[in-house]
């Protein structure tokens, strides 16, 4: 529950970076399977993060 309350404490360009460190990490290959896994479940979860704010900005936007 806190690390869900932490990631509505970033920025999309906070979460964009992360994304894109995990990224970075996974392209390497040299990580433990039970590391990739996480990293990638953490990039599943900034992404939605990601595209949720995208969407909100765009519902934001189309009421105006």
């Amino acid at each position: 529950m806190a690390h869900e309350e932490q990631k509505q404490e970033l920025t999309f360009e906070e979460a964009m970076t992360k994304l894109e460190q995990i990224v970075e990490k996974l392209e390497e290959g040299d990580v433990p399977l039970e590391k990739a896994i996480a990293y990638y479940e953490e990039g599943m979860k900034l992404s939605k993060f990601c595209s949720d704010k995208l969407t909100d900005v765009q519902k934001q936007m189309t009421q105006y």
